[in-house]
Parts: structure tokens; C-alpha cells; sequence
């Protein structure tokens, strides 16, 4: 049964066994579509996904080589298949990474643009190949926005990429195919705490994104008993929702950018800087701080904003324990020496100077060496 159908462009479903869908959607956009697949995906699910494509009439040309480590350039092998195969449109199915690369292939494939000249500022024109989003480890936090950030493979720095008006055909999240580890549930919470928080915020993010956090705080409250992978998948809706109609912060920016420079899950370094930042915004934001972190638990009768704010960072820490996810990259071999060019990259971010917090060389080193050292 579909929990949640959107009319509106592109069209979104979610549910259980969405994918069932995913034929008579993309039977829309041509005969012929490229599936851009990440390499740790089940096999099972991409020969499922051909099989129901195949019985609506469509052809199926299948490129699953992305992995977690995967660069940006990989978007050139997919432009360089589907161009000769003729593809009419691109499915992107699989994780974060898979996504990014998906996206930036469905822009390039028209004009034969390379990854390097989208990476350098090249603007793309108004033409691309439709492209219909299979997530199955979370939103990526700007996949509903008019842009992203990819990395650099020559630098592995990240930068910020525009994405065309309409580019996303189709949404289709099942929630049956959805995989994540607890600091999933941290990532999310934090992304759209920071939205949340944005100078950019207005009554519908304010509105998406409360509702968001909510769902995030039941996962992280109910973690030891399983996670509902259903109200995940609501939850990461809405704030990749709820963030494009907002802006995601600093901390959003630099955990994809410290992904970029080392082995570290982008989730778990988002994880380490979820205590670092929550300080800052409890300084800028105490208020909207304080709703957040009455959503975890009980923040005290009388309290002040920014006493009830500061519960929620003594809470999230209680939680990362209680759920065995270390907010530390120690282990991931990662220097200072490495991190600062990642962060200098951050600040020429265009969305960053919406944080409400000045994010200067000096703040970033301090964060730096707080999750480092």
C-alpha cells in the first residue's frame, strides 16, 4: 500500500513496495533506460527492477561499478553507455554516492558534458535526461534541492553543482529496500536540525522539518528495539523536503566534505559534528534549539530556552552511547593536515553563509580539531 503519493512534479511515492511502480512510471519518459546502480546493492533488487521495466515494455541497460569510494568521474562512464545505448532516461538506485553520480550523468549525457567541466562551473543548459531517484540508504540531503555538492577526484574537495529546474522525474522510495546503521538516524536528525535553524528558514521548512525531527526523535528514542524503516523513510522525506525549502548548514557541507578526504561514512561524520555544532546554534538559535530538544526528552519545568537547548546535546550523547555510534573519525585515520583544505572548500560554499552562525576560518579549525584530535 502507498503511505504517501505527491501529484506534484516530480512525482513522489513512498511506501512499501513502491518499486512494484517503478514500471509504469518510467514507461513515461521512453523504451530504452540506463540504471545507474551502486555496486554493494543487492542483486536480487537490480535484476528485480529490470524484470518489472522489462514486463512494462522497456528496455534496461544496467551499469552497477559505483561504489562507496566511487568518484564523481564515474558519471562519464554512465554518459558514455547510455549515449550509446540511446537511453531515453536514467534510474539512480542505491545509495548517497550513487545518487550524486546519477544525477550528475542524467545532467551531462545531452551535451556530452564531462564530470570535470559541471565540477568547474560549466552551467548546463536546459536539457537532460529525465532522472527517477531510487534511494535505498536515506534521502541525500539535497536531492529535492537546486543544487548539490559533489568531489573533486583531482583535489577531493567538494563543490557545488546547479541542477536543472525538473530534472528529477520521479521519486520512488521503498521502504522495504531501505539499509542504514544507527548513525543514520543522527545524520538525519542533524541535516534538518540544521535547516531547521537556517537564516533561510520559513513557515513551510519551519513546518516540514518539526515534523521531521519528530520522526527522527521516536527512531532515536525506540533504537534498541529496531528501527521503523516506514517512519524513516517519512523522516527523510521530509527533511530533504523540508531543506529545499530552507538551506542546509555548514556542518551538512562538511561532513560530504571530510567523506570527501577519508574512508569515514559521510553519516558518521556527520555524527561527530552533531555535538560540536548543536553548541552554536544554541547560542543563535535557542528557541527553535529548545523545541528540538523537547522532542528527545524531558528538558526541565521552567526552564530557559537555552537551558532546555543544552538538554539536547547531554541527550544525543546519551543516545549515540546507548546505540554504539562513536562520534569520533579517530579511527578513520584522518589528520588535521588533511581536514583543512575540506574545510576551506566549506566556506566558499555559496548555501553555507545561511548557518546562523559566522562560519569563519577560525570557527571550522576549532571544529576541526575538537572531532580530530
Amino acid at each position: 500500500m502507498i503511505d504517501l503519493s505527491f501529484k506534484l512534479y516530480p512525482e513522489i511515492l513512498i511506501g512499501a513496495d513502491t518499486l512494484s511502480l517503478s514500471g509504469s512510471v518510467c514507461s513515461r519518459y521512453g523504451q530504452r533506460i540506463m540504471i545507474a546502480a551502486g555496486q554493494d546493492l543487492n542483486s536480487q533488487i537490480t535484476s528485480r527492477l529490470k524484470d518489472i521495466l522489462n514486463d512494462s515494455g522497456i528496455e534496461a541497460i544496467i551499469f552497477d561499478g559505483i561504489m562507496e569510494d566511487s568518484h564523481a568521474g564515474m558519471a562519464d562512464n554512465i554518459v558514455e553507455l547510455s549515449n550509446a545505448a540511446h537511453c531515453n532516461a536514467i534510474i539512480g538506485i542505491g545509495g548517497e554516492k550513487t545518487q550524486i553520480i546519477a544525477r550528475m550523468a542524467a545532467i551531462m549525457a545531452p551535451t556530452r558534458m564531462t564530470a570535470f567541466e559541471l565540477l568547474e562551473g560549466k552551467k548546463p543548459v536546459n536539457k537532460f535526461l529525465p532522472l527517477i531517484a531510487i534511494p535505498t540508504s536515506g534521502f541525500e540531503p539535497f536531492m529535492l534541492c537546486d543544487y548539490f555538492i559533489a568531489a573533486d577526484p583531482r583535489d577531493r574537495l567538494v563543490k557545488s553543482v546547479s541542477s536543472p529546474d525538473r530534472l528529477y522525474a520521479a521519486v520512488i522510495a521503498d521502504s522495504t529496500l531501505f539499509q542504514f546503521p544507527a548513525a543514520s538516524l543522527f545524520d538525519g536528525f542533524f541535516t534538518a536540525l540544521e535547516s531547521y535553524c537556517s537564516s533561510k528558514a520559513n513557515f513551510l521548512s519551519d513546518a516540514l522539518l518539526e515534523r521531521a525531527l519528530n520522526f527522527f526523535a521516536r527512531l532515536i528514542k525506540n533504537g534498541s528495539r529496531g528501527i521503523n524503516s516506514d517512519i524513516y523513510v517519512q523522516a527523510a522525506f521530509l527533511a530533504a523536503l523540508g531543506n529545499s525549502a530552507s538551506s542546509p548548514g555548514a556542518g551538512t557541507a562538511l561532513s560530504a566534505a571530510l567523506n570527501a578526504r577519508c574512508p569515514a561514512p559521510r553519516q558518521s561524520c556527520s555524527s561527530a559534528l552533531f555535538p560540536v555544532i548543536a553548541q552554536r546554534l544554541i547560542y543563535t538559535r535557542p528557541e527553535k534549539m529548545a523545541r528540538a530538544a523537547s522532542l528527545l526528552g524531558n528538558t526541565g519545568k521552567g526552564a530557559s530556552a537555552a537551558e532546555a537547548a543544552n538538554t539536547l546535546v547531554e541527550n544525543i550523547r546519551r543516545s549515540m552511547e546507548a546505540l554504539s555510534v562513536n562520534p569520533s573519525l579517530k579511527n578513520f585515520g584522518l589528520s588535521l593536515d588533511k581536514a583543512v583544505p575540506a574545510a576551506e572548500a566549506v566556506r566558499n560554499l555559496e548555501f553555507v553563509s545561511n548557518s546562523p552562525w559566522i562560519v569563519s576560518e577560525g570557527e571550522l579549525f576549532d571544529i576541526l580539531k575538537q572531532i580530530i584530535n
